[in-house]
């Protein structure tokens, strides 16, 4: 009987950015080094699930601060809209405008997506580990929220 082959996990370089940060600041991916990176990518504030995924982020944030890792909320929407977004659910994270969608396509999450028969151009929900050299060590892709910030911190403790 053959021995299977091990699955490798390839890393990639995370791509860098620049965006718009609620701080008023411009955060830039390369500022993180040093520092392990949990980003997350969501179509919309304000929406039920993308309401709930930051809601368990800010829940888990204290979690992912005792372990050294920062996270980041992107999404399309104008900073306006992550001010009041960040004010009504107490986020204690950033959250940075892609509204031109720029960084969701060097990431791969800006998409063809269906709703009720209707196609249009969206964010798919995902999110990525980036650690301290500025490499992808996890990806989650399609994401469903329930359980899924638990799965998150699982995989950072796991790769301590």
């Amino acid at each position: 009987m053959a021995k299977k082959k091990e699955q490798e996990t390839v890393k990639r370089l995370a791509p860098d950015f620049t965006l718009p940060a609620s701080n008023g600041s411009s955060v830039s991916l390369h500022d993180y080094r040093g520092k392990k990176v949990v980003i997350y990518f969501y179509p919309q504030d304000n929406t039920p699930t993308c309401t709930q995924e930051s809601c368990d982020f800010r829940d888990y944030n204290g979690k992912f601060a005792e372990l050294g890792v920062e996270v980041i909320g992107i999404s399309p929407d104008e900073l306006i809209a992550h001010h009041k977004f960040i004010a009504k659910y107490e986020l204690p994270f950033l959250l940075l405008s892609d509204s031109d969608h720029q960084v969701a396509e060097k990431y791969g999450v800006w998409a063809l997506k269906k709703l009720y028969g209707r196609e249009y151009m969206g964010i798919i929900r995902s999110t990525f580990l980036i650690d301290e050299e500025g490499y992808i060590v996890k990806e989650w892709s399609k994401v469903r929220i329930k359980n899924h910030v638990q799965l998150v911190l699982d995989t950072v403790v796991e790769l301590r």
